[in-house]
């Protein structure tokens, strides 16, 4: 059912995974046709608001009319953690519950889903003047080894359970020390959840994952359109906004390669490949956790194959409230 009628059926909500390049936004909008839906973000670059081409951030066109929740809302100076998506993301599930409308996840980060199926610890947050301190205290000792060498005086259990040069965990773990006078690993032990997570038990869950080789061929055009459509020009951008280059936004794909060219430093056919290389290698490891954490959700190499078995699943629900 592709014609644009909507279904009378839904689901208590829909979690679309699967690698980059391999359709799943597509297919978000789709079922959302069907269903009335309207699509929540679980992709950790498509929340920034400046960075819609090297995210591949879905465009208006390409949203067809259909909602979009949690897309480009935060400022890529911040530092934006998985407890701070679970949070938006719940609250983004039971607002559009309450609208009487399905709400569909889609994103190909592992984490958020993790956090979302699993639970995630009830660790409290952190004050802005906190946050200011450590980021201040990272780039006066110009590492990440320095602040570990911190943290390992203070707390050497937590410590021990991090990379040397791990700068962002680093930060998290002195901000929550310094916060709340306990280690983060104490906070962990801890069986408070920061949300039920049975607030997504009866979705339905989905993988899409075309053929390595397929995804690769994407990865390939789509890097090139982005650079067409101002790839090199939002990466100089974004490097002028002096933002710390331990941030997450700066280091997503593209940046770095691209400011480099446009520095001189490399040349264009030299930063194309280097971009391609490191978005085919983010893809590989995505498809390796897929296999790893989310075997047990039901694996489709087309949308085509992915919406029959919505259908059928759809169908099967509602014989049996019948």
């Amino acid at each position: 059912m592709t014609d644009g009628t909507k279904l009378s059926s839904a689901p208590s909500a829909v979690l679309i995974a699967g690698p980059t390049a391999s359709g799943k936004s597509s297919l978000a909008v789709r079922l959302a046709e069907m269903v009335d839906g309207v699509i929540i973000n679980a992709d950790s670059m498509q929340i920034y608001d400046e960075m819609l081409i090297l995210s591949a951030r879905p465009t208006a066109d390409e949203m067809g009319g259909i909602e979009h929740r949690l897309y480009g809302y935060v400022p890529p100076s911040e530092r934006y953690s998985v407890g701070r998506w679970l949070d938006d993301a719940v609250a983004a599930i039971k607002d559009v519950r309450a609208s009487g409308r399905c709400p569909i996840l889609v994103g190909g980060t592992g984490l958020y889903y993790k956090a979302l199926l699993e639970g995630l610890n009830a660790i409290p947050e952190v004050s802005d003047a906190v946050r200011a301190h450590w980021a201040g205290e990272l780039h006066r000792l110009g590492s990440p080894e320095a602040l570990h060498a911190i943290l390992s005086d203070r707390d050497p259990a937590m410590a021990a359970t991090l990379k040397a040069a791990d700068g962002q965990r680093i930060l998290r773990a002195l901000e929550i020390l310094d916060e709340t006078g306990k280690s983060l690993l104490d906070w962990q032990a801890e069986d408070a959840m920061r949300h039920d997570t049975s607030i997504v038990e009866d979705s339905m869950r989905m993988v899409l994952l075309p053929p390595r080789e397929l995804v690769y061929g994407k990865i390939e055009k789509r890097f090139d359109q982005m650079v067409e459509l101002g790839g090199i020009e939002e990466a100089r951008h974004l490097a002028s906004l002096g933002i710390d280059p331990d941030l997450p936004a700066m280091k997503a794909i593209g940046v770095a390669h691209l400011n480099a060219f446009a520095d001189g430093r490399i040349s264009y056919d030299e930063a194309i490949a280097l971009c391609k290389r490191d978005t085919r290698r983010y893809a590989k490891r995505q498809m390796t956790w897929i296999r790893n954490q989310m075997d047990k959700w039901p694996h489709f190499e087309t949308a085509e194959a992915a919406i029959a078995h919505f259908l059928i699943e759809l169908k099967s629900k509602g014989e049996e409230r019948v």
